[in-house]
């Protein structure tokens, strides 16, 4: 019985790692509601242009990218349930706020407030869950925890398309807000994650152990990026119908490996795991560059969709290795920054080359982005490998 009890794995998914996951999963459903919503609003009552759209989505991503560090050494400080409260209750007041905005500049002084929520509660939530994952199952947990943001971002949006078309733009307002009010209820009743003892992140904003990770997770989503903008129209250039069904098969591909291969990031080690990312990143997007054809959107569409599934988890897993549990904060805060980053360059850079060459091109450009990610994962996992081993 006692060498069972030493063989067995650690338990993860405990009562306070599942109220987290709620929590995440109302979030990111208040979040979801918003996507359509907001760029309806703006072209509609608001009667503007698809600049000013630009404009008010954009500026969520502008005030996420800027506080995220801020975001990551509050969690180390005052607790990761704090910083969810909080974020959770500044995304509330401003889209609660949204009714109110009769211009574009009010809503986009708004969307930068909302902007700030999310900084606050996506680090405060994803450092807790690495709190809370044993280490040798964080890929697992990471892979399970990203499964609340697909279901709420793949819930949320046709819901708020159809509230808008229904009941109108205030009714989406509400609706958010009280999700948003709901996660910060399930929130604190997670309590402090954090293990005993130091408390401080040593002050540094940017975590220089989390540099290269981000590097790296800039590398992964900024091809997955220009993907989703652009795969629609690439889909009409070869003759499609439409973009539905390969997004649902690269949305599904994505779900099944987070689900049900949570284990596999945890199994072949954060090192290979990243490789194995973003190579299939970039034969992904270089499959779907140079074959320009629909069975080459196909497969390519699905190899991608393996290394997205496998990248986040795995660059986490990386980042957090050897980390101090009061400098956990610190890391997901710098690491995350990647996200608005690439979610921001990827599309401009694949919309600049495609107005200059083709689209096609500008699938080929995300591949060697992935491609010089792939070589920065190589060269310092092999030499981490060789300073552990001694040569």
């Amino acid at each position: 019985m006692s060498q069972t009890a030493t063989t067995a794995r650690p338990r993860l998914v405990t009562p306070q790692f599942a109220m987290l996951g709620v929590a995440a999963l109302a979030y990111f459903f208040a979040d979801g509601l918003l996507v359509p919503s907001v760029p309806l609003y703006v072209t509609g009552p608001l009667a503007s242009s698809d600049v000013s759209v630009g404009m008010a989505v954009g500026a969520f991503s502008l005030s996420a990218l800027l506080l995220r560090p801020w975001a990551g050494r509050f969690a180390d400080r005052r607790g990761r349930s704090t910083v969810m409260i909080f974020g959770g209750l500044v995304f509330a007041a401003s889209v609660a706020g949204y009714s109110l905005a009769d211009s574009v500049a009010m809503l986009v002084a708004l969307r930068l407030l909302t902007g700030v929520g999310e900084a606050f509660f996506f680090v405060g939530a994803v450092t807790a869950m690495s709190d809370l994952a044993p280490a040798e199952r964080r890929g697992e947990a990471i892979s399970l925890f990203s499964l609340s943001l697909y279901v709420g971002l793949a819930v949320g949006p046709p819901l708020g398309e159809a509230v808008v078309g229904a009941i109108g733009f205030g009714t989406v307002w509400v609706f958010s807000s009280c999700a948003a009010v709901l996660s910060v209820v399930l929130a604190s009743r997670v309590g402090d994650t954090r293990e005993p003892g130091p408390t401080e992140s040593g002050g540094r904003l940017i975590h220089p152990a989390a540099v290269v990770p981000g590097l790296l997770l800039l590398a992964l989503v900024w091809g997955m990026a220009g993907f989703l903008a652009f795969v629609p129209l690439y889909a009409l250039d070869l003759g499609l119908a439409g973009a539905g069904p390969l997004m649902f098969v690269f949305a599904g591909i994505v779900v099944v490996i987070r689900s049900i291969g949570a284990r596999i990031p945890d199994r072949l080690g954060a090192a290979r795991s990243v490789r194995l990312a973003l190579s299939c990143c970039a034969i992904g997007l270089a499959i779907i560059g140079s074959w320009r054809a629909v069975p080459g959107l196909a497969i390519g569409t699905v190899v991608l969709g393996v290394g997205i599934a496998f990248g986040t988890p795995a660059i986490m897993m990386l980042a957090l290795q050897g980390i101090p549990a009061a400098e956990r904060g610190a890391v997901m805060g710098t690491v995350s920054m990647s996200i608005d980053l690439a979610l921001g360059l990827g599309p401009a850079t694949f919309g600049l080359v495609a107005a200059g060459l083709d689209r096609s091109t500008g699938f080929l450009t995300a591949a060697l982005v992935a491609t010089a990610g792939f070589l920065l994962a190589s060269r310092t996992t092999h030499r981490s490998a060789a300073l552990q081993s001694g040569g």
